[in-house]
């Protein structure tokens, strides 16, 4: 019996990654249906496969498959959702809706921001005092606090988007959601470029320059939206020649996957260029419809590969060390975004159901905020301090996104635009 065991063992180690591709499509679709089954979201049950799959618990997948081998499914999958979220902004859509979502944006990215700063701070201003010593709270807490709450404006969209597919959910409130979603990832990496440059004044005691301050992430930006308005720009003329069907789905997925590697390689955001992408296509190419209903045709397995693989990070030694500051991180990113949602509806005069429901489809929180807190962990270097960072926000991502897809659905409900799948109705 141990040599089978040990057998088994090894062959867990080596095995080829398809291997492992293969157990998270046929075990996300099981968990997706169990969750189905209790009358939850799919997202949920996807996250609870990983977390079963992952090394802390059954340890069917190992460290470095989870952190290393199949990294590349989180960036295909990222890739997808941002082309996603820019398709759904329609410009007529956007018009009636373009200063509503503008200001609701903005203040609750801030307050989610402010917000979770400030309970950072405190948090760390009373650990410190408990300890009767402030030498490092400025050059290392105050920092990590500004860096954590920079990142936390940033709304997961592949958590929204894959219930409101789910749920097949249209509407005023809908459209919403989801353009202040897309806005709101990329206000997230701007605050994070701020925080970042900020954040590293104080740590190596250095000035902040306007160039650092300003230009620097201004010119990424920019550079991110031309590489997805010129990859769309080139698509519009190339797709005229291609025939509908499945050599469309080739086409399509070749444009967003160089449009992510294109940005990746130059050091800039492949969520932003691939919103572009979207954005474009969808407001300046003819019967549209057609090319973004053949990669929704293939986002539910990529879904349930992306949130399993998210789940497989779990770590329960990081829970116990980080717990406290991740569940800090969690009330103080709800509390901003619930509260900065309502001040925005109020200012923009949005209807009663978006100023009642609105925060709560904002909660979720997964891949863009794990890649900023990855991209900032270098400010501290091998230090255990960024390893407290990244453990904590993991932490809290792991919380959010078990909890936040109850409040996504229960948004759409309520805004009556979320229909109900039959196994629900029975």
């Amino acid at each position: 019996m141990e040599l089978i065991d040990l057998n088994l063992f090894n062959f867990l180690k080596t095995a080829h990654p398809l291997f492992y591709i293969g157990l998270l499509l046929l075990f996300s679709y099981a968990g997706g249906k169990v969750a189905n089954c209790l009358k939850a979201p799919r997202v949920t049950g996807y996250l609870v496969t990983g977390m079963l799959l992952s090394p802390s618990l059954l340890g069917l997948f190992h460290e470095r498959l989870v952190k290393e081998d199949l990294t590349l499914i989180t960036d295909i999958a990222l890739a997808i959702i941002a082309f996603s979220i820019g398709g759904s902004l329609s410009w007529t859509k956007l018009k009636k809706l373009g200063k509503q979502i503008l200001c609701i944006t903005l203040t609750e990215a801030s307050g989610s921001f402010l917000v979770t700063t400030v309970s950072l701070t405190l948090f760390f201003y009373l650990m410190n005092a408990l300890k009767g010593d402030f030498s490092c709270f400025w050059t290392l807490y105050f920092p990590m606090a500004l860096i954590i709450g920079a990142i936390s404006a940033a709304t997961a969209p592949a958590a929204t988007l894959a219930i409101i597919h789910e749920y097949r959910a249209k509407g005023p409130f809908t459209t919403t959601l989801l353009g202040v979603v897309a806005l709101d990832d990329a206000l997230a990496i701007i605050f994070a470029a701020f925080a970042i440059t900020i954040a590293q004044s104080f740590v190596n005691h250095e000035a902040i320059t306007l160039q650092n301050f300003l230009f620097s992430p201004l010119f990424s930006i920019l550079i991110s939206l031309c590489i997805g308005g010129g990859v769309a720009l080139c698509l519009r003329n190339l797709i005229r020649f291609v025939p509908r069907g499945q050599a469309m789905l080739g086409v399509m997925l070749g444009s967003v996957f160089l449009t992510a590697g294109l940005a990746v390689s130059l050091k800039v955001s492949p969520l932003l260029a691939n919103m572009m992408l979207g954005f474009v296509l969808i407001n300046f190419v003819d019967h549209h419809e057609s090319l973004f209903s053949i990669i929704e045709n293939i986002e539910e397995p990529i879904f349930g590969m992306f949130f399993a693989l998210a789940g497989a990070h779990l770590d329960f030694g990081v829970m116990q060390t980080a717990g406290l500051l991740s569940l800090v991180i969690t009330i103080g990113r709800f509390s901003g975004k619930l509260m900065g949602t309502r001040l925005g509806t109020q200012i923009s005069h949005a209807p009663q159901t978006v100023k009642k429901y609105l925060g709560f489809g904002l909660l979720p929180t997964a891949g863009v905020t794990v890649g900023l807190v990855l991209e900032a962990k270098g400010i501290f270097g091998s230090s255990y301090l960024s390893e407290i960072m990244v453990n904590s926000v993991l932490g809290s991502v792991i919380l959010n996104e078990l909890l936040s897809p109850f409040f996504v659905r229960f948004s759409l409900i309520k805004a009556g635009e979320a229909v109900q799948r039959e196994s629900e109705l029975k």
